[in-house]
This record gives C-alpha cells, structure tokens and sequence, in this order.
C-alpha cells in the first residue's frame, strides 16, 4: 500500500485590488485547487476573496479565517499578541488538517503573499512542513506609483517603504534620510505619518492613494487629505524626484523658491568617515540641497545626484567659502555646506556664521546639523576614554599662537582632564606635537595611556594605545587625533585575545 502523499500548499498573490490585474498563474493555481482560504473580519467580508470571486467554484472548500480582533483592544490574557498568535495557530491547524488529507490549499492574499501580508504567518508555520509554492503578486507600492503616474526611483536613489505605525519620530528619520518612500497602513496612523512628513520638510511633496485599481479609488496630495477619511488600505508616496532636489520637486517647474523665497545655507557635519556615520537629518539635508559647498576631500564623500551642483575648493579657503555659500543663498538657492566630523568643532559652522553676521548676509537663513566628531569615533574604537569630563584643544598654530596652545594644555592637565588633541601635525606642522607631549607630561606620568586614532571610520583605519612618555611626534599626521587620558584613566587587557581598552572612570576620587 503507497504512502499518502500531503497536498501542496499554495500562498497566491491577488495584486492591489483590479482583479484583472491577477497573474495568469494566480488564476492557474486557484482554478486547480482543492480549498480555496483568505482573511477576513468578523463581519465576514473578505477583499481577498471579491478579487478571487470569478474564478471560484462552488466545490471549491472555502476557509474562511475570521481574525479575532481588528484593532489592539482585546481581553484575551496574552493581549492582542496573544490573541493574534492564538488565532494564527487555529488557522494553521485547520490548514495542515486539509494538506494531510492530501489536498491543494490555497491561501488569497491580498498584494504580495510575502509583503506586509497576513499569509506569512501561515508560511511560517507550513511551508517548512508541505510542499509549498508562492505566486507573487503586484504590490500596493506599484500600483500607487501607477495610479500617481509618476516614477517610484530612478537611477541610484533609494525607496524606503515604511509602516505607518512606526513613531513618529523614526518616521521622521527615514524620511529625511532616503529619496523617494511610501508608508503603507495609513488610517489611523496618519496623522503621525503626516506630522513626520512634515517635520522631515517632505510633506509638499507626498502624494496620496486610497484603494488603488478598486473602486472608490482616490488620488492627491497628502497635506489636502482630512485624516477623518483615511482607511487602512492607503498609502503615502514620495516619488521619484528625478534628479531634482527634494525643495526643487516641491516648487515645482517654474515656481518660486520654497518659504519666504529666500535661499538657504545648511552646514552639514557629514561625521569623521562614510555613510555609517551620517546621520539622517544629514543625508536628508544633502539631499535637499541644489549646491553643495566645501572642500574638496570631504565633497567627494558625498554621492553624486543629479541636477546638484558641486563647488570644490581648498581647505584653507574658508571665510570664501562660506561667502560663496551665502552669495548662492540670497539668490535663492539651497546650499549645503559640507564639513567634516561635527560643523561646529574646529569646522565650517563657525566660518559661515563668522559671514552670515555681516551686514550683506544677516537676512539669509543659516542652519547647523551636527555630525559624529572624531573625537568620539576615536574614543568609541578605543573604549571609554571620554567617560569624565574632557577638553578639546586643537594644536595648529595656523589661527592661534602657539603660546595660547600651550597654556591652554598646561590649564587642562592641571586640572586633571582627558584631552582630545585636534589638527595635531601635518607637513608644514612637525613640531607641535613633540611640544605638546612635554607640556603635559608635567603633570601627567608618562604611564599615561594615550590613544592615537588615525583615519577612524575610513578605509586606512588604525587605532592604537601608547603611553604618553613614548609618543613618537613622527607617526602623527594631520588625519590622526589624539585622546591623552587623565590620572584616573585606565588602561585594561581583556579576553583571551589580550585585547588592550582605555576607560576613564565616571567617578572622580575625593581629595
């Protein structure tokens, strides 16, 4: 006597809502199938399966899978976790009752069976226990963006696809931080999702779709939307802004400047390395820029977009800088000014602001957003250096005179902070650092732990711990920072590996 064989098990994909818009293999597999099951809410009306509807059967065995509550509020004793988690291992049970009984089963899912979709759960708990088959379907993304009539992404811009019932504030972020998105399960979520829209300076761009391809379809822009009318099968699209910045796609083709129709400068700390350093609102603001002004070697950390302009210069070319910046803004333009590490440490924040307060530029909206310092990359590489208080000293002497240098380090190690040493060498600056190591070592030990962090965060990357009476002036540059550690900082190997870490304690001993 053969052995009998389960039935195979099918997640099919109906598309956005048209049914015409299902695949021919979707129809294929519910035509050959034995149980027909899709989602529904207690009131028994199922979207899946109105899509489905024609080419249903009346043999066809239909399951129905009642969901047990539609929003959070329950009193089932696990909650409305519990509760779902309940229900969904009923449904598969009374699927698996059909599949060992040598059945095809198949699931209706609204979409994509493996996008946002309740199937997955069924998947989850089958598929590794039956032969399984998935049949993709059209998205709602792919159907908003065609109902808008407007490309999702081009070229290398990125889509983010978000759920509405994200915080608000991390909607915000990723907002801010990608090219184009859609944010899907709207209804009671939006107006959360439009006050991150807004706070991300996205919201004139979205768009708006309800129920794409179904009847009762509806289309426009996210700010003219009543949040009273929104339901659950929406969504919010930014589109593609094809190869214009996102305030350019805001305006609008031959429109005035966004506000006041004035510029604006953004000064952009674009962190100590590459992209794991940004920080969204950064890569928002780069984003949103029609220039970008700055050094060379920092502009070159930055994608290149279409439609933006780069101006390039030298580093010590910066009060120019930044009244080139400030020029492009009073003529309306938007001008990211990119620094590296944080604007506002030794960087250009100080120098377009420096311009920003004479006479011609005091009008033109002026902006900071902070990124990582090199400080703190260094430090996070090496430990916890930076656990207790700390100053921050620069060793050029291309702005200062040296004498200041000096007594501000003699100031810091007499009051027993840990020190991070910017701008420490380069190869018109031999000497300073040799300088600095004496200067400290007068009231430091020469067992003092110090770190050197050289490239942090870039493709030469090195850190390493020394002590500070065998500082060699010689293996510092420009591109090296230096954290000396106080008389309470602490130089520890762990593990088997002998891995040597630097910590200053965050308690200070009583004198």
């Amino acid at each position: 006597m053969s052995e009998h064989k389960p039935g195979r098990l099918y997640g099919v994909g109906l598309g956005p809502g048209d049914p015409s818009l299902m695949t021919v293999r979707a129809v294929e597999v519910i035509a050959a199938a034995d149980v027909v099951a899709y989602h529904s809410a207690r009131h028994g009306r199922s979207i899946a399966r109105t899509i489905a509807e024609r080419h249903l059967r009346p043999d066809h065995i239909e399951e129905r899978l009642v969901y047990p509550v539609t929003t959070e509020t329950t009193d089932h004793p696990g909650g409305y976790r519990g509760a779902m988690e309940e229900f969904y291992e009923e449904a598969a049970a009374r699927l698996a009752a059909h599949l060992d009984a040598g059945r095809t089963v198949a699931v209706l899912a609204e979409g994509d069976p493996l996008f946002y979709s309740s199937y997955m759960h069924m998947h989850k708990r089958l598929a590794h226990r039956y032969p399984t088959e998935v049949v993709p379907g059209v998205t709602s993304v792919s159907a908003a963006a065609a109902r808008l009539g407007e490309p999702l992404v081009e070229g290398e811009e990125v889509l983010t696809i978000l759920p509405g019932t994200l915080p608000e504030e991390e909607l915000t972020a990723r907002l801010a931080a990608t090219d184009s998105a859609v944010v899907m399960k709207l209804g009671r979520t939006f107006p959360a999702v439009k006050g991150a829209l807004e706070r991300s300076g996205r919201l004139a761009e979205a768009r708006y779709v309800e129920r794409a391809t179904m009847s009762g379809e509806r289309t426009g822009r996210v700010a003219d939307v009543d949040p009273e009318s929104v339901p659950y099968f929406s969504v919010a699209v930014l589109p593609s802004h094809g190869g214009t910045s996102h305030a350019v796609q805001a305006m609008g083709e031959g429109a005035e400047p966004v506000g006041d129709g004035r510029g604006e400068v953004t000064v952009v700390g674009l962190g100590p390395a590459g992209p794991l350093w940004l920080t969204p609102e950064a890569r928002g603001a780069l984003a949103a820029a029609e220039d970008l002004v700055g050094y060379t070697t920092y502009l070159d950390r930055v994608p290149v977009r279409p439609g933006q302009q780069r101006h390039a210069s030298d580093n010590k070319v910066e009060s120019e800088r930044a009244e080139f910046a400030l020029d492009l803004a009073r003529q309306g333009r938007r001008v990211a000014v990119v620094s590296s590490g944080d604007p506002g440490v030794f960087a250009m924040a100080t120098a377009v602001l420096e311009v920003a307060s004479e006479g011609p530029y005091r009008e033109v909206p002026v902006r900071v957003v902070p990124g990582m310092t090199a400080a703190h990359a260094a430090a996070s590489r090496a430990g916890a250096p930076l656990g207790h208080d700390y100053a921050v000293v620069s060793l050029s002497d291309r702005l200062k005179p040296w004498e200041v240098v000096a007594e501000r380090l003699r100031a810091a190690a007499a009051a027993d902070l840990v020190l991070a040493l910017y701008n420490p060498g380069s190869r018109s600056r031999t000497w300073q650092v040799g300088k600095a190591r004496d200067v400290l070592l007068e009231h430091r030990a020469p067992e003092t732990p110090v770190v050197l962090g050289r490239d942090v965060g870039g493709p030469e990357e090195s850190v390493r711990i020394v002590r500070l009476g065998e500082l060699v002036p010689e293996e510092v540059d420009m591109r090296t920072i230096l954290i000396v550690g106080s008389t309470q900082t602490r130089a520890v190997r762990r593990g088997a590996s002998g891995e040597e870490i630097v910590w200053t304690p965050r308690r200070y001993p009583e004198r």
